[in-house]
């Protein structure tokens, strides 16, 4: 199972000019860089921009456990609204083949 959460590739906010406006890319991979050496999740591939959203990959959990990582990732600072999860698989041909969920997830 690999859980797809794609961002929509808005900039950040109120950047100095020069800046990267994509700044929440490099949070997101650091957060799921930290999640991955305590042994988490898997980060299953390099993001990657597809079309109007970054797509980030992770795996190494059941369907629960992944979709609240993403639904972690959808409430971090800077994160833009509008954020989904795609549920897929690692054979899948292409991104966001799979059922959509919206994040972040209500409280249980």
């Amino acid at each position: 199972m690999v859980v797809e959460i794609h961002v929509p590739l808005l900039p950040t906010p109120g950047l100095p000019d020069g800046s990267y406006p994509f700044s929440w890319v490099e949070e997101v991979e650091d957060f799921l860089s930290d999640l991955e050496g305590q042994g988490d999740v898997e980060v299953f591939d390099e993001g990657e921009e597809d079309g109007d959203v970054y797509v980030f990959f992770i795996t190494g959990g059941g369907e629960g456990h992944l979709l609240a990582v993403a639904s972690r990732v959808a409430t971090l600072p800077g994160i833009p609204a509008g954020t989904v999860a795609v549920v897929s698989n690692d054979e899948a041909e292409e991104f966001g083949l799979g059922p959509r969920v919206a994040l972040p997830l209500p409280p249980p």
